[in-house]
């Protein structure tokens, strides 16, 4: 069973472009191993809220304009 995990920042994709995320994933997975995988393709989306992570030594917080707006 494929399986792909994201982890992306609260916040910062749409309902609409998590579903396009779903489906261009379990697209590149049948790519590779053909289309009896799709059925058992598992696509995890976690958000991680702001502070619950770092970049370059700084708590990252998403800014108001990259976040998605449903």
């Amino acid at each position: 069973m494929p399986f792909a995990n994201f982890k992306l920042p609260e916040a910062a994709l749409s309902r609409a472009q998590k579903e396009d995320l779903l489906h261009k994933t379990t697209d590149l997975m049948v790519s590779y191993f053909g289309e009896a995988v799709r059925p058992h393709t598992m696509v995890l989306i976690e958000e991680v809220r702001d502070g619950g992570y770092g970049r370059a030594d700084e708590i990252f917080v998403l800014p108001p304009e990259y976040r998605a707006r449903d």
